[in-house]
Order: C-alpha cells, then sequence, then structure tokens
C-alpha cells in the first residue's frame, strides 16, 4: 500500500471523510463514558472536595492545547520543508482546534483556581504562558486570513509557528523552573514507581478517557476542515470541478 498517494489534495479528500467519521463516532462514545465517570463514578478528592472534577477537563485541555500546537509546527514544517500542499492545509486545521482548547483550559482554570486560590485570575508562570499560546493561535490564524495568496501565508504562518512553538516546553516546565501557585503534574509517581496516593486507579482512567475522547474530537474536527481548505485552494483544479458537478447531479 502506497501511502505516499494520499500526500496529494485529491487523494486525501476522500480518505479525510472516511477517517472523520469513524473519529467522530469514537469521540462522542468516549465523552459519553468519560462525563459519566468524571461526576458519577470517580471519587471525591479528600483535599479538594468535588470540585476537583473540572480536572477531568482543565487537564486534557491543556494537555490537547500544547500537543496540538506541536503537531501543527510539524505540518508547518513540514510544508516549508517538502513543499507539500497538503502539509500547509492540515495546520491550518488544527489551529481553530488549539485555540479552542486552549480558551477552554484558561476558563475552566479560573473555575478552578477561584475557590482553590481565592482568585480568577493570576500572573502565574504556567497561566501566563498558557495564555501566550491563545495569542499565537490567534495570530497564526489572523496571519493566515491577513495574506490572499495560499503560499505566502503557509510560509509566514510556518515561520510563527516555528518560533511559537518554543512557547510548550515552558508551559509544560513552568511549574518546576519557577514559583508558581500552580500544582504540578497531575499524574505523579511515588518513589515505589505507583501512582500517587492523591490519585486513585478511577481518577486515572477518567483521565485518559477524557483526553482520548478530546483527541480522537480533534482529529475528526482537523479531517473534516481539512476537506473545507482542499475544496478552496484547489477550487480551479480538474477534480474539483468534476466533483462539484457530480454532486449537483
Amino acid at each position: 500500500m502506497n501511502l505516499f498517494k494520499y500526500s496529494a489534495p485529491s487523494s486525501f479528500y476522500p480518505l479525510a471523510g472516511k477517517l472523520a467519521r469513524g473519529f467522530a463516532i469514537v469521540s462522542v462514545l468516549l465523552l459519553v463514558v468519560g462525563l459519566y465517570m468524571s461526576f458519577f463514578v470517580a471519587p471525591t478528592d479528600y483535599k479538594q472536595g468535588e470540585g476537583y472534577r473540572i480536572m477531568f477537563i482543565h487537564v486534557p485541555a491543556a494537555w490537547m492545547s500544547m500537543f496540538i500546537y506541536v503537531i501543527m509546527a510539524c505540518w508547518a514544517a513540514a510544508g516549508m520543508i517538502w513543499r507539500t500542499r497538503l502539509s500547509s492545509m492540515m495546520a491550518s486545521s488544527l489551529a481553530p482546534t488549539g485555540a479552542i482548547f486552549t480558551f477552554i483550559a484558561l476558563w475552566t482554570g479560573a473555575l478552578w483556581g477561584k475557590p482553590m486560590w481565592g482568585a480568577w485570575w493570576v500572573w502565574d508562570a504556567r497561566l501566563t504562558s498558557e495564555l501566550i499560546l491563545l495569542f499565537l493561535y490567534i495570530g497564526y490564524m489572523a496571519l493566515e486570513s491577513a495574506i490572499d495568496d495560499p503560499r505566502r501565508a503557509s510560509r509566514a504562518c510556518g515561520l510563527l509557528a516555528l518560533v511559537g512553538v518554543i512557547n510548550v516546553p515552558i508551559i509544560y516546565y513552568s511549574v518546576q523552573w519557577w514559583n508558581t501557585l500552580h500544582q504540578g503534574s497531575s499524574i505523579k509517581m511515588n518513589e515505589g514507581g505507583g501512582l500517587d496516593a492523591s490519585m486513585t486507579d478511577i481518577m486515572l482512567w477518567t483521565l485518559l478517557i477524557m483526553t482520548f475522547a478530546c483527541w480522537f474530537y480533534t482529529i475528526a474536527v482537523a479531517l473534516t476542515r481539512v476537506q473545507r481548505i482542499i475544496l478552496e485552494r484547489e477550487s480551479n483544479t480538474a477534480w474539483v470541478k468534476q466533483m462539484l458537478q457530480q454532486r449537483e447531479k
């Protein structure tokens, strides 16, 4: 099976549609299971009480906000190095979802911070660097829409993505590098190699299920969005015109 043929937008377009439907179904199922476990199965935390349950939304959103930016930067780099049109399209398709997850992480973090810290927002190192990540996503989308030529826009956005990726390790290691209010890693290991006592097995499984739900959602939405981008950028090609004509019949 020659996978390289799918690097062409004309070959990838129908595949993206098929994959998007499958990932969407799985993401919905995982989300339903994850939310049920979050609110009805996971035990009450002995330190934070019921308020800790927002972690099952906040932590996956924060993880995805960083993960998506790294993947977006990789696609942008691939497009700049190998001059593949589909790579830049995939980078563009990921940016809005990454921005949404970053906003959710900041918003749920504020809801979590108010009862725990007594403030909706503090200029904590992790919070500030996560806010910068949101600005990077917004800047990427704004820059892309401001340049009419898709090739020039892809190069400019690619450079922005590659420069901005340095913020991701800053977000991750900020609680170790600086004295911050934000707690450390949500999943901690004790000296014996097992889970920290504050994280039970059911909490871990709930967190992982919610994370995979967000991951599959991201793939489904990105594939759906890249189909629209392909149609926009390849609108003058023969295969797009032929496909649209077949739809109209």
